[in-house]
């Protein structure tokens, strides 16, 4: 979650919606990071994840990631859970809780989707308060 909190801060200081992500092998080794970069790229699927996954399957030479963890600090939204799920990571990990654009535990739920062919382990609230004061220090200034 470190790496994922650093990145998280990095794209804050650009501008971007202060989210980071980050991809671990079995051992636990970063093969990939990212913060979002949304504006930067005047993508809407720039999300942290996205960019992480592509990366981690990039450094990898795989299209799968099987038996990595993916590690972002704002619970997925349904399109990142949906990639997350068609990478076939192991296991999300996030932190902060979204419940008005969560796929994870809110909203769409899609690892509980009938249509999910994926069910990744998630652990949820990893450093929740500390991803959470990112994210609503960001929109403050902004408000």
């Amino acid at each position: 979650m470190d790496v994922a909190l650093e990145e998280a801060r990095a794209a804050a200081r650009r501008g971007e919606v202060p989210v980071g992500a980050a991809v671990l092998d079995r051992q636990g080794a970063v093969l990939a990071r990212a913060g979002n970069e949304t504006e930067a790229r005047r993508d809407a699927s720039a999300h942290a994840e996205m960019l992480a996954l592509r990366r981690a399957a990039s450094v990898i030479g795989a299209p799968r990631l099987i038996g990595c963890d993916l590690v972002v600090t704002l619970e997925p939204c349904p399109m990142c859970a949906q990639a997350a799920s068609l990478f076939r990571v192991r296991r999300v990990v996030f932190g902060a809780y979204d419940p008005k654009g969560g796929g994870v535990e809110h909203g769409a739920r899609v690892f509980g989707a009938a249509s999910c062919h994926h069910w990744p382990e998630v652990i949820g609230g990893v450093r929740e308060s500390e991803a959470a004061a990112l994210l609503k220090a960001f929109f403050l200034a902004r408000r």
